[in-house]
């Protein structure tokens, strides 16, 4: 039996896209926190600079529904960690070709170190 991936509406790809910040919220009771997102392929990504027991990307995985913050919406989302390599790489690309200036070099070199692409998460509509 297929499994079918739930996608976000053009609409909602194409704002997720063109923001450069979104708040990320896992469960009901974890605060919204600003991070830089990416859509690789139609699928949206975010990924964590820092793996604290009390941020953002351990609360996803002990609780992955919550929700995505983008200009004055929230959609609700579940949140779940890709599992390609070949995708990894494509979300670090993609952080690259984003986040172009100059002030953005050092995070965008940070996001493709092995340990922070293992923070990589993918959002999908819940």
């Amino acid at each position: 039996m297929a499994t079918t991936t739930r996608r976000f509406p053009p609409r909602d790809v194409e704002a997720i896209d063109r923001a450069k910040i979104v708040g990320v919220r896992a469960g009901d009771a974890h605060r919204h926190t600003g991070v830089w997102v990416v859509v690789v392929e139609g699928r949206v990504f975010v990924r964590s600079w820092n793996d604290k027991p009390t941020g953002w990307y351990r609360a996803f995985r002990r609780e992955p529904l919550g929700g995505l913050t983008v200009g004055d919406r929230e959609i609700r989302v579940r949140a779940r960690p890709p599992r390609s390599d070949r995708l990894l790489k494509a979300v670090s690309a993609a952080y690259g070709a984003k986040y172009d200036t100059k002030a953005s070099e050092t995070w965008v070199r940070g996001f493709a170190e092995p340990a922070r692409e293992a923070t990589t998460l993918e959002l999908v509509p819940a």
